[in-house]
């Protein structure tokens, strides 16, 4: 047994469970591929006033979870967090916005990183498939966003979960919300960082999880109430969208998120069936984070989807996808010059797009039907030097276990045919 071990709060992605992760993130990135969605990668790690200033110093996030650390060169740099405060930092380094017709669209998938107390469906290190659209306001595009969230979900089996949606105003209307939230919260009997929290932005007490906090919120000034009349009207128009797409949804006048930089239209992804962890993702429009980042104007909307908690989400509706299998054919040698022709044969079977694979070390013809059984392969193809001396190869069916004599020199033709 290895000395070593993970780290609290990671954990390693094996076979055969990976490959329901590797579906998940197909499965979510699909609609955005198909919908003008190019792919971008960021580095794992950025500066970390990147964060402070995008993500907020009020959050948790910037505040108690983020990885910062002190290079040798004597950067300040962290881990990425989330995604959004990346993507946009390279659109604006690059230019992209200036390239061509708004709004850029992209997409990306990749592991984050942050300092939490480990749980079921949290944890230090995780993974999300996100999308942004950078540049315009326009409430179809947010609309759009969450259609395409809520499609990949379904293609997916899941139905079980519910779309979370609200309006958080704009530098027009939320200031005077702002004020009098504040007003309200001083009132309360908080915390000494709560209370500081409510200073810098106190929206971000009104995401507060703890019970003691939440009681004393009742009858807390309804933003709703203080949203401007185009920000009432672009919010009609986002969920008339949704509505008029088939998406269910649900007004949510309490819901924030946990990042400074949303404005408008905010959203969530909860399912029921998680517990505590019922978030599987969420996003919104954040139309002054380039300006905060050092960036122009450039009004955008986007949302990062958990594919960590949306495998919990599929095993709790008891859903399990249909994966190809990852071998359909598995070469058998009886002895040393068969091996040398069969693995000639499995490059070419390889070649053409057959999953194949072979039994290396030199088994024996028991040995070896166990591992062709345990590839959960179709097909198995058996020679010995008999087989090699006649010009065929014997190609199994693992499930009937009717044995037929290919040609050696159709062995390609024979498998794909079968298979198809």
């Amino acid at each position: 047994m290895s000395t070593f071990q993970a780290p609290r709060g990671t954990y390693d992605l094996l076979p055969p469970d990976s490959a329901t992760f590797l579906a998940v993130r197909e499965a979510i990135s699909a609609p955005l591929r198909n919908s003008g969605y190019g792919y971008i990668e960021t580095p794992g790690f950025e500066n970390v006033e990147l964060f402070a200033r995008g993500v907020g110093e009020s959050t948790d996030i910037v505040s108690k979870e983020m990885y910062a650390f002190t290079t040798k060169g004597g950067d300040e740099l962290a881990l990425r967090p989330e995604g959004t405060a990346s993507v946009l930092r390279a659109t604006l380094e690059a230019n992209l916005h200036k390239a061509g017709s708004l709004p850029v669209k992209l997409w990306y998938s990749g592991s984050y990183y942050r300092y939490e107390r480990p749980q079921k469906g949290r944890y230090r290190h995780f993974s999300q498939v996100g999308a942004e659209a950078i540049g315009m306001e326009d409430p179809a595009l947010d609309a759009e966003l969450i259609i395409l969230a809520d499609q990949a979900y379904r293609t997916l089996g899941l139905r079980n979960f519910r779309i979370l949606l609200n309006s958080l105003g704009d530098k027009e209307c939320r200031p005077v919300y702002r004020a009098a939230l504040q007003e309200f919260l001083a009132g309360l009997d908080l915390d000494e960082d709560t209370v500081r929290r409510a200073e810098i932005n106190p929206l971000r007490v009104l995401d507060d999880k703890r019970d003691a906090v939440q009681k004393q919120l009742v009858g807390a000034p309804a933003l709703r109430d203080y949203l401007c009349e185009a920000c009432k009207a672009y919010h009609e128009q986002v969920r008339e969208l949704l509505t008029a797409a088939g998406v269910v949804f649900e007004d949510d006048e309490k819901l924030v998120r946990g990042l400074d930089y949303y404005t408008r239209t905010t959203f969530e992804f909860v399912h029921d069936g998680l517990g505590a962890q019922s978030a599987v993702g969420g996003g919104g429009r954040y139309d002054g984070l380039s300006e905060m980042i050092g960036g122009p104007a450039l009004p955008s909307v986007g949302w990062a989807l958990g594919v960590d908690r949306t495998v919990l989400a599929l095993q709790a509706e008891g859903i399990t996808l249909e994966l190809p299998a990852s071998t359909s054919v598995f070469a058998v040698p009886l002895g040393e010059e068969t091996r040398r022709v069969l693995f000639g044969v499995v490059t070419e079977l390889r070649k053409a797009g057959v999953a194949t694979d072979f039994a290396f070390g030199g088994k024996g013809l028991k040995a070896a039907m166990k591992a062709a059984n345990r590839s959960g392969a179709t097909y198995a193809l058996i020679a010995g030097d008999r087989d090699l001396a006649e010009g065929v190869v014997q190609l199994k069916d693992m499930v009937s276990g009717e044995q037929t004599a290919v040609a050696l020199d159709g062995i390609v033709a024979a498998v794909r045919s079968r298979l198809a």
